[in-house]
């Protein structure tokens, strides 16, 4: 597993967030402009400092795609499977990557999903994660 602790990067903070079971995306502390990537100084207003905001882990799939090939091989058991790009509204659109959870059906650009911040593992290479799940929007189901 990954130590956390050892993470200098201007991302350390979102990972240590779902380590401790929260999904925070990075702010400017200057002009309040969201960040994703974090960045150590704000391309908007050029502060330094970041605010790290906890965020509903939900949003709308931007994009997607089926992986039918090991990139890793801890992954190799879970081929095939679909990764996600999110777009969260209300972190100023700031959009993430993520593995899809459950059934497919209803998958589609736009589709409301909801994030779940899954413990650290080997297929993950030590770093928590946020598996997306298609939300159902739908009266009755």
């Amino acid at each position: 597993m990954v130590d956390l602790g050892l993470l200098t990067s201007a991302d350390a903070p979102f990972w240590r967030s779902l380590e401790e079971g929260s999904f925070r995306l990075p702010r400017c502390s200057g002009c309040a402009r969201w960040m994703w990537p974090p960045e150590f100084r704000c391309g908007g207003c050029g502060a330094e400092g970041l605010d790290w905001v906890d965020v509903p882990a939900r949003g709308t799939v931007y994009s997607w795609t089926r992986t039918h090939y090991p990139f890793v091989p801890e992954r190799a058991g879970d081929l095939p499977y679909t990764v996600v790009l999110v777009e969260v509204a209300e972190a100023g659109g700031a959009r993430l990557l993520g593995v899809l959870e459950g059934d497919e059906a209803g998958l589609r650009i736009g589709a409301p999903v909801t994030g779940r911040i899954a413990p650290a593992s080997a297929e993950s290479r030590g770093f928590p994660t946020v598996r997306w799940s298609l939300t159902t929007t739908e009266v009755g189901r």
